[in-house]
């Protein structure tokens, strides 16, 4: 009877101290797995803004989406690329026809005969053709530097959304046996 009691004694001591250790245990993992989070700074949004406006890619770096940079660099420089381009084809024929009105004969539109290659009217239609281009090129080029700018203040404002398992959009497929249909849904998962 005796040899009975201490062996329950000892298999119910055993078992608490398990069971505190497995809970201790748990409450380590639940400490471990929670995020610890880095006080919100809500001037951070603004700060890389700012960073993009004053060098394009600086406030992706502050964000550490450094990947972005050569993308922005890339756009920027294409379409400073293309008004560079048009603005010298512009210059080519706004030239000609202006030699061409102060009674030259020698652009290099002219060609080798009497009667030129280009007329004066095709050189102005060329023109206002490579001036709407290079006004496009220069609204597409403020279009991105503007979009690098919102980029990185939209990165800045995500990086402190809380993305965590509390708070959780799914979709979900499930198939109903009862009548072998399926069901697609979305399940909002909220938990304190």
């Amino acid at each position: 009877m005796r040899s009975k009691f201490l062996l329950s004694f000892f298999f119910i001591a055993f078992t608490l101290v398990v069971s505190a250790q497995k809970e201790t245990d748990e409450l380590n993992v639940v400490i471990q797995d929670t995020i610890i989070r880095e006080p919100l700074n809500p001037l951070s949004p603004s700060k890389a803004a700012f960073y993009s406006a004053v060098l394009p890619g600086l406030g992706q770096a502050y964000n550490k989406k450094y990947w972005k940079i050569p993308i922005v660099y890339a756009a920027l420089g294409t379409g400073i690329y293309f008004y560079l381009d048009n603005d010298k084809e512009y210059d080519r024929y706004r030239d000609a026809y202006k030699r061409r009105l102060a009674g030259f004969t020698d652009d290099e539109f002219w060609g080798g005969g009497s009667t030129p290659q280009i007329s004066n009217d095709a050189l102005i239609r060329a023109q206002r053709t490579l001036k709407r281009n290079k006004e496009i090129s220069l609204l597409v080029t403020i279009g991105i530097y503007a979009l690098n700018i919102i980029d990185a203040n939209v990165d800045a404002h995500l990086l402190q959304y809380n993305v965590d398992d509390n708070l959780a959009l799914k979709p979900h497929f499930k198939f109903n046996e009862r009548d072998a249909s399926t069901n697609l849904g979305l399940t909002l998962d909220f938990k304190f």
